[in-house]
């Protein structure tokens, strides 16, 4: 598994998440044509700039406005730029999965739903170009979970479209609370970390701490505006899982929760299929008996705190719930992978898992792998999952 790991002892911005990619190598042609898709090509141009920060080379990325009259933007029209671009799948979803965190934490500091939040600068062609790119550039990395480190607090005061404002600002500090973030101070008194830049952390990120184990390949190094006593630069550090861990990973789940009593279970079905399209862990339902005697039921989502977004927009989209429940969890999982097997119909995929010790913990073959060679061959599901298994088998002792 690709693997990302933001450092940040002097906390993080969008730029300095875009300058980290283009130090990686992600062109900045392929960025630009990408963005020009939102409509804003005429609005601003990338420039790249080799910099240094007490003594260290790191990439500055400058996003220059050539049209300063931007109109503010509300969430709805940056969703549908978003969504006009015919970006990445993968980028998209990021995409506006951010933004929506965003907005969720506006629409909290100032007392209004997150689709009527003004964007202000958040929501100007630089902090569009911020995230996007960003998204953009991790996609084209391959980078499939992303860790970041504690954040450093800051301090003083910033002037912002709402006057003067503490540091952390009001709504990175929102952002920090709906995620549960780590926190700390370095002694620095400035404003270390933009809404932009923890949005993206807090709605990208899978978990906030010491890196994961991995196999580094590649660090980028993303500078920020300012001289600091320390390096001004975000670093993004690129590798692999290592093969095996073969330990219980812990990790950070949201579960979403609503009871539903009027809608047809057809639809509960199609549900099902779109939450597990978006991104989700896992999902299942529970009769339950509602007030006045009602039967329901009861749908719950286990998801990727970086998936909340999404999977609720398909909860609202599909089902007649005016409201969802959050709680944060922790969720403990063997390591796994999913291993190929020939059989006389066919290949199947096999997922082990491991456990604590390095044995075998459990193998399962894959429920869709089995049912498509079964309706192909005219044969039971069983009889094809019983052989998989018996192949599997017979394959790891032949390797022993």
């Amino acid at each position: 598994m690709k693997l990302a790991y933001l450092d940040c002892p002097t906390g993080i911005a969008g730029d300095m998440c875009l300058g980290a990619i283009a130090d990686l190598g992600v062109p900045i042609d392929y960025l630009s044509a990408k963005l020009n898709g939102l409509g804003i090509a005429q609005e601003y141009q990338l420039r790249v700039q080799s910099v240094h920060r007490q003594g260290q080379r790191a990439t500055k990325i400058h996003v220059d406005l050539t049209n300063h009259h931007h109109h503010e933007r509300h969430l709805p029209e940056i969703e549908g730029q978003i969504i006009a671009a015919k970006l990445p799948p993968q980028a998209e979803a990021w995409s506006l999965a951010v933004f929506r965190r965003l907005a969720e934490a506006e629409g909290a500091v100032h007392g209004t739903d997150s689709h009527l939040v003004h964007f202000h600068e958040v929501g100007a062609v630089d902090a569009l170009v911020d995230i996007v790119g960003t998204c953009l550039g991790l996609d084209w990395l391959g980078i499939e979970k992303l860790y970041c480190s504690a954040l450093p607090t800051g301090g003083g005061t910033v002037r912002a479209a709402h006057g003067q404002l503490p540091v952390p600002v009001p709504a990175v500090l929102k952002l920090w609370e709906l995620r549960q973030c780590p926190v700390y101070s370095n002694g620095i008194e400035i404003e270390l970390v933009t809404p932009t830049g923890a949005a993206i952390a807090t709605t990208l990120a899978t978990d906030f701490g010491a890196p994961p184990p991995m196999t580094l390949q590649k660090v980028g190094l993303g500078a920020g505006s300012k001289d600091l006593p320390i390096p001004n630069i975000l670093r993004l550090w690129v590798g692999e899982t290592t093969a095996k861990i073969n330990h219980p990973i812990a990790e950070a789940v949201t579960v979403l929760e609503t009871q539903i009593d009027d809608l047809s279970p057809q639809a509960i079905g199609y549900v099902f299929e779109a939450l597990f399209k978006v991104g989700a862990a896992d999902v299942f339902t529970q009769a339950i008996g509602m007030k006045k005697s009602r039967l329901g039921t009861l749908l719950t989502v286990i998801c990727p705190p970086a998936k909340v977004a999404d999977c609720e927009a398909v909860i609202f989209k599909e089902t007649t719930t005016l409201g969802i429940r959050h709680s944060k969890q922790q969720r403990t999982i063997l390591e796994r992978e999913i291993q190929q097997v020939e059989t006389d119909y066919g290949v199947v995929g096999v997922k082990v898992a491991w456990s604590k010790k390095g044995a075998v913990a459990n193998v399962q073959p894959e429920y869709e792998d089995c049912a498509e060679l079964a309706r192909r061959e005219g044969i039971s599901w069983r009889e094809v999952h019983r052989i998989a298994l018996q192949c599997w088998y017979a394959q790891k002792n032949s390797s022993l």
